[in-house]
């Protein structure tokens, strides 16, 4: 289990995950946290039938008769990463324009680490904690309880 994060009050929240993302303000306290929607952006992914169906291609070597096989390319990763990078152009803009003071961000893994490579340097700053988590799916007061505990 992890250990309690107080999220300061107007503090901001995000949760999300490669395809829906909700920014989340405290406008409760430290104490009693109570997150409320600022804005929610989700993207429809379709399944991976539908995103590619050509089989991966063929290189065949100068000399001989050698051919390999080349990886074919990861759809949903595309798409994740596309979706990611939006999330962090609208994290920063909300830092700028909402005036934002700490951030807290809760994602799976591999999103954390697409979304560290990308916020600049003044919204790194404000980040207070990271939880490595998919809670997107959770309604707003499992959120809560989680991030509490």
């Amino acid at each position: 289990m992890m250990s309690t994060i107080r999220i300061p009050h107007g503090s901001v929240v995000l949760v999300c995950d490669g395809a829906k993302a909700l920014i989340l303000r405290n406008r409760g306290d430290a104490e009693l946290t109570n997150l409320i929607p600022l804005e929610v952006e989700s993207e429809y992914q379709p399944p991976a039938r539908e995103l590619g169906t050509d089989r991966g291609g063929r290189v065949y070597q100068s000399q001989g008769g050698a051919r390999s096989a080349v990886q074919q390319m990861d759809w949903h990763d595309r798409a994740e990463e596309a979706f990611v990078s939006h999330v962090c152009e609208k994290l920063v803009a909300f830092t700028r324009d909402v005036g934002i003071n700490k951030l807290v961000l809760v994602l799976p893994p591999h999103a954390l680490g697409l979304l560290r490579k990308q916020l600049d340097s003044s919204a790194r700053a404000l980040v207070i904690a990271e939880v490595a988590k998919d809670l997107v799916k959770f309604p707003i007061p499992e959120i809560e309880r989680y991030l509490s505990q």
